[in-house]
């Protein structure tokens, strides 16, 4: 096939989740399609980065992106529109001639569009089937029923239930349409009934960058938490663990340390409880050597969705892992064979506690967390699933309506 591949994140160096996601999938079907890449950058790429993807791509173009601002004029009347607010925004004409340009230029098969960010350029591409990879929802559906504040609770409901309607339209346009996990695909159903053709492909890893660690490498008191701070779902469960977790750590383990790995800007610091016992190593480009050095890998995040790379890294390099429920969902997985889940503070802390005294314990987790994603999160045999399902679309097997 002629894929055109429209992204929301440039996909390389694949340093956080969505770019680890998009650039697997993109080297995955080049393998076997001719793929074009249209990205979104927030900053201009280096000309090596180019070189990277021109390896397996064929045509890589690059648009600046420009941030939604709440205040902007366009964003502001965004209140009156059916369509959500951030897409109006956010909307670049630039991108929009980029893409029809290459459609006038080459004829494909097949448009993906990864996030909800990139549907609306979809619609300028005819003659082609239609694919929104990556569509995720219940990060805002569970806001707008979690969130303690009535106010914000009520503006969440507002934005969940436009952001429903609108959905209900817009994947009308679409042949197929894939999310992360189960509970995503619920959460897209009740937005969009009507829609018939929808496969889960998860996130995955690469388990030739990841191998496990030497047991004898690792600090036997020593923690980790990665993932950018400036992602306020981050800075939320680090200042959880900060406040109401690390405390009872430190009681019975005085000499642990955490290490925070990831940008912290602009995140507020000084709101963490004992931030003088955490060691914030900054953006790492790459986290092998950090997840060799600890002894757990701590997951305690309260909200988000779609599912966690943090976790399936965790398991591919061999680290023990303890996590909230929220932490974990979507995966596939058994408490206390694949990884230790607690949800209340007490109970989290024993949990790491219980790995750093318990030399079994953290063999057998390390032991079944890598057999775990061998067997369900190779990136390899995803991108295969995912290529399965975009031939059927493009053949029109039984999908066209």
């Amino acid at each position: 096939m002629k894929i055109l591949f429209l992204s929301r994140w440039f996909p390389y160096p694949p340093d956080n989740g969505a770019r680890i996601r998009v650039f697997s999938i993109l080297r995955g079907l080049a393998r076997k399609h001719r793929v074009d890449l249209i990205s979104f950058v927030e900053d201009p790429p280096s000309p090596e980065s180019c070189e990277v993807l021109r390896e397996f791509l064929g045509e890589v173009l690059t648009v600046p992106y420009r941030a939604f601002q709440p205040g902007r004029l366009t964003a502001l009347a965004g209140f009156f529109s059916p369509t959500p607010r951030s897409l109006l925004d956010t909307y670049s004409q630039a991108m929009a001639d980029a893409v029809t340009g290459l459609a006038i230029k080459e004829k494909y098969d097949l448009v993906v569009v990864s996030e909800l960010d990139m549907a609306p350029y979809a619609r300028l591409v005819s003659n082609a089937r239609k694919v929104l990879e990556e569509l995720e929802v219940t990060k805002i559906a569970r806001r707008s029923l979690d969130e303690p504040h009535p106010l914000r609770r009520l503006r969440y409901r507002l934005t969940w239930w436009k952001l429903s309607r609108y959905l209900t339209r817009l994947l009308e346009e679409f042949d197929g349409c894939t999310v992360v996990s189960e509970p995503e695909r619920e959460a897209v159903m009740r937005c969009a009934p009507q829609l018939k053709y929808m496969a889960v492909i998860p996130n995955g890893v690469d388990l030739s960058f990841y191998q496990p660690a030497d047991e004898r490498e690792m600090e036997p008191e020593g923690l980790i938490f990665t993932g950018a701070l400036s992602y306020r779902v981050n800075f939320e469960g680090l200042e959880f663990f900060a406040r109401e977790i690390y405390p009872l750590i430190l009681a019975e383990r005085p000499g642990a340390r955490l290490y925070v790995t990831g940008k912290t800007a602009p995140a507020p610091l000084e709101r963490l409880n004992l931030r003088e016992k955490m060691v914030f190593t900054g953006y790492l480009a790459d986290l092998r050597p950090m997840l060799r050095r600890v002894c757990v890998n701590v997951v305690p995040l309260l909200t988000g969705g779609g599912t966690r790379l943090k976790i399936l890294e965790g398991w591919a390099a061999g680290t023990p892992i303890v996590s909230t429920s929220r932490g974990a969902e979507g995966l596939s997985f058994e408490d206390g064979r694949h990884l230790l889940i607690a949800d209340r503070p007490a109970q989290f802390a024993r949990a790491v506690l219980r790995i750093i005294s318990d030399p079994a314990l953290r063999a057998s987790l390390r032991e079944n967390g890598r057999a775990l994603v061998e067997t369900h999160y190779d990136w390899n045999a995803i991108v295969d699933r995912l290529d399965d399902f975009l031939l059927a679309i493009s053949s029109g097997d039984s999908l066209r309506r």
